[in-house]
């Protein structure tokens, strides 16, 4: 997975690049001037709702960090057909492994909504690294924990059950200590459902049918795209991890 999501910056506010950059885990014990120096090389990139950051075959000279908004990474069949690997959410980054292996995109990332990210520069990461063997090891440990994202998914699409997938899913922003009162939570499919139920590896119609069952259940309560969940210990219950 990609970093926690930390720091939101709301759309419209101001930015302080160094600031951002010293939140995210790899950069948070770089000093103030190697910290400059990397912000020399960052880039404030803006992209409406809909449109690609890039293309599968683009080159790749860097990675990005999400500061407001939402992208999805995903894979484009010739047939038009689009399978999403990756919902990327504020105070998360994506490219770090393609940077380091200096090859072009090998997935497709689009705005879910208008979208503020920052591009780092590939030769001033290059740079810090030759500069810091801490910051090399940081660099490591987020791609090392991208890895263990992925293949927890493997695990969830091969053998966890289309409910518990979505399950998941809705409990994954919700924190431990929420829905302890009993109340209602609510949980938003801001990127839309059919761009979850791909990411969850399910159709449309199978991502609907699993809601309608949670909901039969009487676990949840569907309004567009906002879920109420009812029962939090419940739902929580339900899911085996």
């Amino acid at each position: 997975m990609a970093n926690q999501p930390i720091n939101i910056v709301r759309k419209g506010s101001p930015i302080k690049v160094q600031a951002f950059l010293a939140n995210l885990p790899m950069f948070s014990d770089m000093a103030p001037a190697d910290l400059d120096r990397i912000a020399a090389g960052t880039t404030t990139v803006h992209i409406e709702k809909g449109d690609n950051v890039f293309r599968t075959g683009d080159p790749c000279v860097g990675f990005h960090a999400v500061v407001f908004g939402q992208v999805k990474l995903g894979f484009i069949s010739p047939q038009g057909a689009e399978k999403v690997v990756e919902i990327i959410r504020p105070g998360q980054t994506f490219g770090e492994a393609l940077m380091f292996l200096e090859k072009p995109y090998v997935v497709t990332a689009a705005a879910l909504a208008d979208s503020m990210l920052l591009h780092i520069s590939k030769a001033n990461v290059f740079e810090s690294i030759d500069r810091d063997p801490g910051f090399a090891r940081r660099m490591l440990s987020g791609l090392s924990r991208r890895l263990h994202g992925l293949i927890n998914d493997v695990e969830t699409y091969s053998l966890r059950s289309s409910v518990e997938r979505v399950i998941g899913y809705l409990l994954r922003d919700i924190p431990d200590d929420v829905g302890q009162d009993g109340k209602p939570v609510e949980v938003t499919l801001s990127p839309g459902k059919s761009v979850i139920a791909s990411r969850l590896n399910m159709s449309p119609e199978h991502f609907s049918r699993t809601l309608h069952e949670l909901t039969t259940s009487g676990l949840i309560e569907v309004d567009g795209r906002t879920i109420h969940v009812l029962d939090l210990p419940k739902l929580r219950g339900t899911y085996s991890g």
